[in-house]
């Protein structure tokens, strides 16, 4: 008899959401795919996101930017076909590092006036093979925070070759230090051959096909988990390899696809397991015991609420996430205890009810939501650190933890200091 969530009834909400834009995705994956470009089509206001929140200079050209688009372009004056494909040829003719070229939709395209995927089509035809021109929409409107690398990876598999072998995709965009150590567990495991989507150049880009299986390191991949199966490829359901328990069930889970034994992986993970729970343990001390209540922000909620729960010693009191998606989490849901609220979607409003009602010691949530809930006396932790950080598999462990522990020991730290604003304020 199952004693986890994944049969418990699910909270829908639909209302007015508060989510950071799925733009955001640009500056982690500009990063992570070194010959590649993103070309946001959109306004000023869109430049502007992306100057502050990746704390460049969009004219600094690292390997993104914003083809502008002037009030005469929105109202359709102008032909912008025209003008997106004068300024992609000289961003072409400037940087001939530029291998693929994303064009980035920051709004629909019937506000806009613009149809990207066209674009990127005739663009393709125009500038390869050098240059493989592709489409996604990063727009606020239709994503949420995370969604952005969603639609990125998505977008690509259409185009990626096609191939017979046996072989692992691991998908996902991981910082290059992760994704090696990821790669050299598998190496000691036995899995081989193993593939990267996104790959770091496009030189490196994999084929898949019938014998392809993918295990996803990111719990918000859910367009291109059905663009990889569309194309052929089977997934391995795993939990997501967050934590020492995580990292392992998601190694066994690809080691029994090829036919490994579990205890050959908890052979080669036993030194980096150890130490992982030994850094796990040390922030511990701090949140066992205290209760989480995660607001939906970045679609990392269930993995974490696995994570915090079993190996940190928290309690759950509501796990919120944008999209439940029960291929991807429903491992994850098994290993949660019976017991919080599982909601999907969010009425920021009637949530943030439900976060005073409960005053839990935690709560995860959005940037714009932290500073009001600690206005009253509620320790919050941002739900966009949890991505910018690394925090996948046995090395990242105790910073993971660590993250969570932190605001907690803040808060009790200016609750000694002034004990009487903070009792205001509850």
């Amino acid at each position: 008899m199952s004693t986890g969530c994944r049969d418990t009834p699910v909270l829908k909400q639909r209302g007015q959401r508060e989510v950071f834009c799925g733009l955001t995705g640009i500056i982690w994956l500009h990063r992570k795919m070194q010959d590649a470009f993103f070309l946001v089509v959109g306004s000023r206001t869109c430049a502007h996101l992306l100057q502050s929140a990746a704390g460049v200079m969009i004219f600094a050209e690292p390997r993104f930017g914003t083809a502008i688009l002037e009030e005469k372009d929105l109202a359709g004056m102008a032909d912008a076909n025209e003008e997106l494909d004068r300024e992609v040829a000289r961003l072409l003719a400037r940087r001939p590092d530029i291998k693929q070229l994303f064009l980035v939709g920051s709004c629909p395209s019937e506000v806009i006036k613009l149809d990207l995927a066209r674009a990127a089509e005739r663009l393709s035809e125009f500038h390869g093979p050098n240059v493989r021109v592709l489409n996604f929409s990063g727009s606020g409107i239709e994503t949420t925070f995370t969604q952005g690398e969603d639609a990125c990876l998505a977008s690509m598999v259409p185009a990626l070759p096609a191939t017979p072998e046996k072989q692992l995709l691991v998908v996902g965009a991981l910082p290059d230090v992760v994704e090696d150590q990821a790669l050299d567990l598998l190496a000691q495991i036995g899995v081989t051959p193993v593939r990267c989507l996104p790959s770091r150049r496009v030189q490196d880009t994999p084929a898949i096909g019938p014998n392809t299986v993918f295990a996803l390191t990111q719990p918000f991949l859910g367009d291109t988990h059905a663009a990889l199966t569309r194309a052929g490829a089977r997934h391995i359901s795993a939990p997501f390899p967050f934590g020492a328990e995580g990292s392992t069930l998601w190694l066994k889970a690809i080691a029994a696809e090829f036919g490994i034994a579990p205890e050959k992986v908890d052979q080669v993970v036993a030194a980096p397991r150890a130490r992982a729970e030994k850094a796990i343990a040390a922030a511990a001390t701090t949140l066992r015991g205290k209760r989480i209540f995660f607001m939906p922000d970045s679609q990392l909620e269930i993995p974490l609420a696995r994570f915090l729960t079993r190996e940190c010693g928290m309690e759950a009191v509501e796990i919120g996430t944008p999209y439940l998606h029960t291929d991807l989490h429903g491992p994850e849901l098994d290993l949660i205890a019976a017991g919080p609220v599982i909601s999907e979607g969010q009425d920021v409003d009637l949530q943030l009810d439900r976060v005073r009602e409960a005053r839990p010691d935690l709560t995860v949530c959005g940037l714009g939501l932290a500073n009001p809930l600690e206005a009253e006396g509620l320790a919050t932790k941002w739900a966009i650190e949890l991505v910018f950080t690394p925090v996948h598999f046995y090395e990242q462990a105790g910073d993971l933890a660590a993250l969570f522990a932190r605001p907690l020991r803040r808060h009790a730290a200016l609750k000694r200091q002034h004990p009487n604003r903070l009792e205001a304020a509850e």
